[in-house]
């Protein structure tokens, strides 16, 4: 018979089936495991078959290589509905269809198993899209928790989607088309123009099943216990501050790789390509990162664009391109004779993927191209990198306007679509060897600075992940009696 008390909780940790959820995740359950807490991690089946296929892993478990370090984590796979081989990103409205209804019923299967783990589970975080937490959290009593892995005032607007709606700039609204004035309105958000809200909070995405899962999950999100969010407090106080006058929302942000070195758990859905040897021939911060994410699509047209804009500017770059950056069906995407011109030239080099934490840490990195992913953009301002900006989908453009208008740490890639060449080649010019870049440069080591003294022992997101570890032992005994004793792990 179990007894009432043990030193730790017990969390299961759900992560969201996308390259750009899973990472934030797996280095959340790091964090916690090395605060004592036994986590079982769990990945789609599909997620979990593409890691490990191109990691060419012997063993099943990814967290394999941190688990000699005396860390409590449990990895387990559920099935999403679909075999593994099934083209999730050719077919994504019929996926996304079946993870709001299909999906919670194998997660309630799986939950069933794992509460009656040693030491019992008491706790379940996870990604605020999935919708179902808080009904199956509370069918097992378990402590609520939502794990949002973009920045807060993304969070926000969404938490106020009645605001929008009932000022008629949201979806459900008595305008025949959406106010497009300035909002300012939304509590803790000083102002924001529409063309700066989620790709999802635009009138062409209000029929997609990921608008639907916004919409539910940010009205179950009312009813969780705690809030983790992968920002921090210092550079979006005014946004938090609101939030916690509505929830216990803690900011513990950047969730990184311990050491921000190459993670010792494989998260990456690709294999990677080496590209340290060729970076190492180049001179210092001569190098421009091109990377548009692991999810987001972008036109040929635009494609085309930006890889004759690299041509022109003469600068030396390495670009990630995904076989599916503009659809899985349409892997020719670049201008004919582009690949032999910058092998002829030695200007540039093109993989499928990458370690991006390894490349952008080398100092022969001086700035990136990016679409605007949340984990991008923690980690190039931890790497010293402005960014030239090319949002693309989601909460991109939201953060397009933190990295260009608020932090002035970038530059829009484009002011005004369409891209063209020219205009790649001269912001590349502006970024790599102009007066803005320098300024732009002096800009992100002080927003550097935020990030590093937060994560600093006595800093603001070291603090948040203590007192939310306190907060959630506090819970869980007042939900069902479970005491914790404190006895301190070394």
């Amino acid at each position: 018979m179990e007894n009432n008390t043990s030193k730790h909780p017990h969390v299961v940790l759900f992560a969201y089936p996308l390259q750009g959820h899973v990472i934030p995740a797996v280095h959340l359950a790091i964090k916690l495991a090395s605060k004592g807490i036994t986590v079982t991690f769990v990945n789609t089946e599909a997620v979990h078959h593409q890691t490990v296929k191109s990691h060419a892993m012997e063993d099943d478990n990814i967290f394999k290589g941190v688990l000699q370090s005396g860390l409590d984590i449990r990895y387990v796979t559920i099935n999403d509905g679909f075999p593994v081989e099934f083209d999730r990103s050719l077919n994504h409205d019929q996926f996304w269809e079946s993870v709001i209804h299909d999906f919670p019923a194998q997660v309630d299967e799986l939950l069933a198993k794992l509460v009656l783990s040693n030491p019992p589970v008491n706790c379940l975080i996870s990604d605020t899209f999935f919708e179902w937490t808080t009904n199956i959290a509370k069918k097992y009593n378990l402590v609520t928790v939502s794990f949002w892995t973009e920045p807060a005032l993304v969070f926000n607007l969404y938490y106020h989607l009645d605001l929008l709606n009932k000022n008629g700039h949201g979806h459900f609204t008595s305008h025949a088309n959406p106010r497009q004035d300035t909002i300012n309105y939304i509590p803790g958000v000083q102002a924001i123009e529409p063309k700066d809200l989620s790709s999802y909070l635009q009138p062409s995405d209000y029929t997609s099943p990921i608008h639907r899962i916004i919409v539910k999950a940010f009205e179950k999100i009312k009813t969780a216990d705690f809030i983790l969010c992968n920002t921090v407090q210092e550079l979006e106080s005014e946004t938090i501050s609101a939030l916690q006058e509505k929830q216990q929302i803690y900011s513990i942000g950047p969730i990184f790789p311990p050491g921000f070195t190459k993670s010792r758990v494989a998260t990456s859905l690709w294999s990677e390509s080496d590209c340290i040897q060729w970076l190492s021939t180049r001179p210092r911060g001569s190098v421009l990162y091109v990377s548009f994410g692991s999810y987001a699509h972008a036109s040929k047209r635009e494609i085309e664009e930006i890889a004759n804009g690299l041509l022109l500017s003469k600068v030396g770059f390495i670009w990630v391109l995904r076989p599916d950056t503009v659809s899985s069906d349409e892997p020719e995407i670049l201008p004919v004779g582009f690949e032999d011109e910058i092998k002829d030239q030695e200007q540039g080099l093109i993989v499928p993927w990458c370690s991006q934490i390894e490349v952008i840490s080398h100092p022969a990195i001086g700035g990136f191209i990016t679409h605007c992913g949340w984990n991008s953009i923690l980690e190039s301002i931890w790497c010293n990198l402005p960014s030239l900006c090319f949002p693309l989908l989601t909460d991109q453009f939201t953060n397009r306007k933190l990295v260009v208008d608020d932090w002035r740490v970038g530059l829009n890639l484009c002011d005004q679509k369409p891209i063209t060449k020219e205009e790649v080649a001269e912001k590349i010019s502006r970024l790599m060897s102009g007066k803005s870049g320098d300024e732009l440069r002096r800009n992100v080591k002080e927003v550097r600075k935020a990030l590093e003294g937060a994560l600093a022992i006595g800093g603001s997101s070291f603090r948040n992940l203590d007192q939310f570890i306190d907060g959630v032992k506090a819970k869980v005994q007042e939900k069902t009696g479970f005491g914790f004793n404190n006895t301190e792990v070394s």
